[in-house]
């Protein structure tokens, strides 16, 4: 039988993959539960305590894109150590990276310092990151048939932790009180404790790695060190349209979701709703994200990648009707958030499963990085142009904007179908020819051919 890699440690028998992808699974929603809840809490008020730092709403929008653009800033040395190193190393450092952040944040609120204050969320955004590359993680020893469920049940386990998060936002500002730090503040000292916790389970539990792993379960051609460089992802993602396309499928819909989301919260107190009411909506939007996350995988399991894909851009769409037209409708503004959340949810599993079927193993962690790269920069001045809309224009014009990104995300998406179907017409053509070509050289029933 095949022994399996597992670094210093004792090697794994093949014979006990089936268990070993359960305790991987177990140990990477337990973590998501805990990255998930930092992340949430934090975040939930990221754009009120940037108003209230910097003292103008036009800058406030800065705060959650500096967290989006710490995310894809640091997704490259992430994806570099995990090529290297496995993915323990990464998600440790990451989450311990986003502790650091969180840390920061709370000194340049207390200081009202909105530099230091941009510089704590962007580190804040390691967390992010962390949680992010935990969905490939889940891929890596699944089985190809069941690799977006895989992903999906990984990024489901975030609701936990990302639903509880906005709702002890304001017990965690009021936690604070007495030491001199701003109520809204207060989340991210919350969400620096939780982080650590994430990082601790991480580093005993998810043993062996599960990307040394997999690596060693591959042929012997896809091992070497030259078919693992980053460059050999990124080689890999030009190689191929379907990869490409996987990396539009989440940029688009990550992008889309924190430009509307990140304005949000600003839009509810403009017309009247207190800070309990605005983590309702950003549970019920967080909720759409993660709860039905398994169900988008094994639709994309069932019904294919780019069907799934094309779903994420319909409910995008309606989610920004919604979300644009509510006024002060609070009860239209959360259910357009929550759709928000469904079709982020259907992008990203959708478009991680295509990117993870569409390269070899060996180069799948840069790749994986390099979509991570992709999405939250794009994401990044998405969230920034939105609080200079919001600020010139309105939360309407936000959302006709976001939306306007979606038409060339469905385009691609028709046209690849449409490809998908010619192919299959013409093997089935083919294969009737074949058939045809093999009767007609037998003759009639009854006659051998001369």
């Amino acid at each position: 039988m095949t022994a399996v890699e597992r670094g210093p440690a004792a090697p794994v028998d093949a014979a006990l993959l089936p268990a070993l992808r359960r305790r991987t699974t177990g140990v990477l929603v337990a973590s998501q539960i805990l990255g998930g809840l930092g992340v949430a809490t934090g975040i939930a008020l990221s754009a009120v305590l940037a108003r209230q730092v910097s003292g103008t709403e036009a800058l406030s929008g800065l705060a959650p894109t500096a967290t989006v653009a710490g995310t894809a800033v640091l997704s490259m040395p992430m994806a570099a150590l995990m090529t290297a190193r496995g993915r323990r190393p990464g998600l440790v450092l990451a989450y311990l990276v986003g502790a650091l952040g969180a840390c920061v944040v709370v000194v340049a609120a207390r200081a009202g310092n909105y530099p230091l204050l941009l510089c704590g969320m962007a580190a804040f955004g390691a967390a992010s990151s962390a949680n992010l590359q935990a969905r490939f993680a889940a891929a890596d020893l699944a089985e190809p048939r069941r690799r977006a469920r895989a992903i999906s049940n990984v990024v489901w386990a975030t609701t936990i932790g990302a639903v509880l998060g906005p709702n002890i936002a304001a017990p965690a500002g009021r936690s604070v009180a007495g030491l001199g730090i701003p109520p809204a503040a207060g989340p991210f000292l919350w969400a620096a404790g939780i982080f650590v916790m994430a990082a601790v389970l991480v580093a005993v539990l998810l043993r062996p790695d599960p990307l040394l792993t997999a690596r060693a379960l591959a042929p012997r051609e896809e091992r070497s060190p030259q078919a693992r460089s980053l460059r050999a992802g990124l080689a890999a993602v030009v190689a191929s349209p379907r990869a490409q396309l996987a990396l539009v499928t989440v940029a688009v819909s990550h992008t889309a979701m924190v430009s509307v989301m990140s304005m949000t919260p600003l839009d509810l107190t403009h017309h009247g709703a207190s800070i309990d009411l605005i983590g309702l909506v950003i549970s019920g939007h967080i909720a759409g994200m993660y709860a039905f996350a398994p169900l988008m995988g094994r639709l994309a399991d069932r019904v294919g990648r780019l069907s799934v894909a094309g779903l994420a851009a319909g409910l995008l769409a309606v989610a920004m009707f919604l979300a644009g037209t509510a006024g002060a409708s609070h009860g239209q503004t959360a259910a357009g958030l929550f759709v928000l959340g469904l079709g982020w949810s259907a992008g990203l599993v959708s478009g991680s499963a295509l990117l993870t079927d569409s390269v070899p193993q060996s180069a799948r962690a840069a790749a994986q990085g390099i979509s991570d790269l992709t999405m939250n920069t794009s994401a990044g001045f998405g969230g920034a142009i939105a609080g200079l809309i919001v600020a010139q224009a309105s939360y309407a014009w936000l959302n006709a904007a976001a939306a306007s990104l979606l038409v060339p995300l469905a385009v691609l998406v028709l046209f690849a179908r449409t490809g998908d179907r010619k192919g299959k017409g013409k093997e089935k053509a083919k294969g009737n020819e074949g058939r045809s070509r093999t009767a007609a050289e037998d003759g009639p029933p009854g006659v051998r051919p001369s």
